[in-house]
């Protein structure tokens, strides 16, 4: 972060992560962060993307560039299960389906749309291992999507998941 300009993927990436980590909600409000001069000093920087080229980076990635990401997270993420060992392992794991309203604050976003709460906004779906609170897929849909649409097919990839991590016990839930 300190003298690439243009920056480099990894200052986009970590410049994101930091807004997240310091409570940021959104892209807007890395903002801030390029303000705070203790934050700069905290990260050994003098300037961090702003939240417009940080909104061009995101616009870079396509649904099959993050679905690739979530797999290769995902692979590894096996191996750490298997570390785990026994105690771990022999846990029954826990499969969390949720879909939920997401409003946005802007207008004519792409994929967002008029939910049948009438709220504007996405309806992603988060599936999750219950057990240790981990993403294991997120999948972005638009607002008037039923709360199911697509469930099944993240349910068979994240029993696979436990499956070849060595889990022998697996129990699905949703509130989709």
């Amino acid at each position: 972060l300190k003298f690439h300009r243009p920056y480099h993927e990894s200052d986009h990436v970590l410049s994101v992560a930091f807004n997240v980590l310091c409570g940021g909600r959104t892209l807007d409000d890395i903002e801030l962060r390029r303000r705070d001069p203790v934050y700069l000093d905290a990260l050994g920087v003098e300037m961090i993307p702003d939240p417009t080229t940080a909104g061009d980076f995101c616009r870079r990635f396509a649904a099959p560039d993050v679905e690739a990401l979530m797999e290769a997270i995902n692979a590894v993420r096996v191996g750490v299960w298997r570390r785990q060992g026994p105690a771990f392992l022999g846990e029954t794991a826990r499969i969390d389906a949720d879909g939920s309203i997401v409003p946005t604050s802007g207008e004519c976003k792409e994929g967002m749309a008029l939910s049948y709460k009438g709220i504007w906004g996405y309806h992603p779906l988060l599936v999750s291992l219950a057990n240790t609170a981990e993403p294991l897929f997120i999948v972005n849909r638009s607002g008037n999507r039923p709360s199911a649409e697509g469930a099944a097919e993240y349910l068979d990839k994240a029993v696979a998941l436990c499956r070849d991590a060595g889990f022998l016990d697996i129990l699905l839930r949703g509130d989709t």
